[in-house]
């Protein structure tokens, strides 16, 4: 009997979107997932304890491939913070266009809220980490008490604010999401306007923007 093939993490993801992608709908079960494809079904428990782990897992693969790609580029070290988060989001928001389908149907199956999706809790983690390692400049108070207030602040509504980014490319209906791209300049240059106190031609820009878009879609 010719033995069976180790999956990887990788290829067990891949075999997973595959899957859900021809069938519109998870596999009935790790067992049946497994023999389908060829695999112990103890080999998927040595990567994930469950379809759910794995699909919080398949965020934070993308994110990590979007950190890559970044950090392989000569030039990312030499950014500022506002530059090194526009990149993050124009790389991490291809990656999830060249899986829009699959990332469609994960967060369309789950609750209505993103902000309280459990399914996004690695890439939250991940992402939280990311922002806090900008060291984004604000005011400094001199207080160390508020300044812990401060980087918990900036770090959870960098979180909403991908949030929000994330919820604007799902209704995207423009061509190349273009849309997303150009709110992704305006929503990113407006929350660093903010911090430096510059707020006022930022928000109309970005207000004028949303509105026209308000407008198209009713």
């Amino acid at each position: 009997m010719a033995k069976k093939k180790k999956p990887s993490a990788s290829s067990l993801i891949d075999l997973y979107m595959d899957f859900v992608l021809e069938n519109n709908h998870k596999p009935k079960s790790v067992y049946a997932f497994s023999k389908v494809n060829g695999f112990d079904e103890s080999d998927f428990y040595g990567f994930f304890s469950s379809f759910e782990s794995m699909e919080k897992q398949i965020f934070k693969v993308m994110f990590d491939a979007s950190l890559e790609t970044m950090t392989s580029s000569d030039d990312y070290n030499d950014y500022d913070a506002r530059q090194k988060l526009l990149s993050f989001y124009y790389t991490f928001f291809a990656n999830l266009t060249a899986n829009r389908s699959f990332i469609m149907y994960l967060l369309a199956h789950g609750k209505p809220s993103l902000k309280n999706m459990a399914i996004l809790s690695e890439l939250k983690r991940a992402f939280g980490s990311y922002v806090d390692d900008l060291e984004i400049e604000t005011i400094d108070t001199k207080q160390e008490r508020i300044e812990k207030i401060k980087d918990r602040s900036i770090r959870e509504s960098a979180w909403i604010q991908l949030l929000i980014t994330m919820k604007f490319w799902m209704d995207d209906s423009s061509p190349s999401f273009e849309k997303t791209d150009i709110f992704i300049e305006k929503a990113v240059n407006t929350s660093f306007d903010l911090m430096d106190i510059k707020p006022i031609n930022s928000l109309i820009d970005l207000g004028k923007f949303l509105l026209k878009e308000k407008m198209n879609m009713n």
